[in-house]
């Protein structure tokens, strides 16, 4: 079984305009309202592509409930624990002109002793050997970064595995506690590491790097350009399929869920690399935060080129 737990979801709320100008008022041309949160994207595309997932984290007020109802009208079974307050709301602004898009976070509510507890005890009610678990997104108010380490140590002790997909302190701190796979962007894993990511070599010795601090694979994202893996000393890189680019949001997160989908099927590391690059150029090509279908993957993923680094 596959389950994500997203810490600080969100309701993605997207406005189309023409074009982005600054002081100013813009009108838009379209809008829609998504489930947000990285876990939630992962669940998402998952049952895009018939796989059966559970979705876990903290929810809130009114916006949670929207959420909820969201995620369970698409089929999605949720586990979340209820906090005081109100899920955070993400806007996104993006111009019909060029692609080119601003979006703001909230911080979203304040998570108490008691609320970490409640859900660590969930997720070891829950947790069986073989299970694959995508612990995703940042952090919200009153969790501590090495939160995510008591979790992966519930869950890889009960013969899981762990797929973790977060940035800064939250992914310098939880490196030791091994999780199977991290995927910082090229960006992120030069701020984790101070080293240059220039060039696919040098950014497979970055991978390693990271390996080194804990986890058992590295996936470093690259954007449209794809993905380097770094697995037992070794490095890989996945070439993404050309594609008609229509939104970018959320093409990471797809990633990691082709990524897991695979492993999940018992993929080698690269295989399932190769489905999580051909999720993400899916989702890419699709307006708005809609996900990749399972025809368009299938079809993507016959372009991906990997090769050695």
């Amino acid at each position: 079984m596959i389950f994500t737990v997203t810490l600080n979801p969100a309701v993605d709320r997207e406005l189309t305009v023409d074009e982005i100008v600054f002081d100013t008022v813009l009108r838009a041309s379209d809008w829609r309202v998504d489930c947000g949160g990285k876990g939630f994207n992962v669940a998402r595309m998952l049952k895009s592509l018939g796989i059966s997932s559970v979705a876990l984290g903290f929810a809130a007020g009114k916006s949670g409930e929207m959420l909820d109802d969201k995620l369970k009208t698409l089929g999605i079974e949720t586990d979340f624990v209820w906090v005081e307050g109100e899920t955070r709301t993400n806007v996104s602004i993006v111009s019909t002109e060029n692609g080119q898009y601003v979006k703001v976070n909230e911080p979203g509510p304040t998570i108490t002793k008691d609320n970490l507890t409640q859900l660590a005890q969930k997720i070891g009610e829950r947790v069986q050997a073989g299970d694959w678990w995508v612990l995703a997104g940042s952090l919200p108010p009153g969790v501590p970064p090495v939160y995510y380490t008591e979790l992966i140590t519930i869950i890889q002790s009960a013969g899981a595995q762990v797929f973790l997909d977060t940035s800064d302190e939250a992914l310098r701190q939880n490196c030791s506690a091994k999780p199977q796979l991290v995927k910082p962007n090229d960006e992120e894993a030069h701020v984790l590491t101070g080293l240059p990511v220039s060039t696919p070599a040098e950014i497979a010795a970055v991978g390693k790097a990271i390996s080194a601090m804990g986890p058992g694979s590295v996936i470093i994202s690259l954007g449209k350009e794809g993905a380097i893996l770094v697995d037992k000393d070794k490095a890989w890189l996945a070439a993404s399929p050309k594609i008609v680019a229509a939104n970018p949001i959320g093409a990471g997160d797809s990633m990691v869920a082709g990524v897991v989908w695979g492993l999940s099927q018992g993929d080698s590391m690269q295989d399932a690399l190769c489905k999580g690059i051909a999720c993400g150029a899916a989702t890419a090509s699709m307006k708005g935060t809609t996900v990749g279908t399972r025809e368009q993957v299938n079809k993507l993923l016959a372009q991906v080129q990997i090769k050695p680094v």
